[in-house]
């Protein structure tokens, strides 16, 4: 059976849930930062508010892609990230440098297990 929580829009949803398998995307919400860092500790709350809204945490990521909006802001990406992160249980992490629509500059994809 498959739980889908509605989003913003009709046409996506916030996070999934099939089974035990959870699947969440979350960007900063508006008003947007410019700030990589910034940007990604909003997107990281939300992440945290779709995993807890299907009955997950950080904790049980199982992998995570970041895309962000040039490479060089990596280290602030990362920044956010290691304050965050659950180090006990660390997924598995893709970073991957696209465009992303402006003004965000960083968007997070992740799979939980409940």
């Amino acid at each position: 059976m498959i739980t889908r929580f509605p989003g913003l829009t009709p046409t996506r949803s916030r996070a999934v849930v099939h089974d035990d398998l959870v699947l969440t995307v979350a960007v900063a919400p508006d008003p947007v930062t410019p700030s990589m860092y910034e940007q990604t500790q909003k997107a990281l709350a939300r992440i945290d508010e779709g995993l807890a809204l299907c009955g997950s945490g950080k904790g049980k990521i199982l992998s995570a892609i970041v895309y962000i909006n040039g490479m060089a802001l990596k280290s602030e990406m990362n920044r956010a990230w290691d304050e965050w992160v659950d180090r006990a249980n660390p997924p598995m992490r893709a970073c991957i440098g696209v465009e992303l629509e402006p003004p965000h500059i960083v968007e997070i994809v992740v799979t939980a297990v409940k």
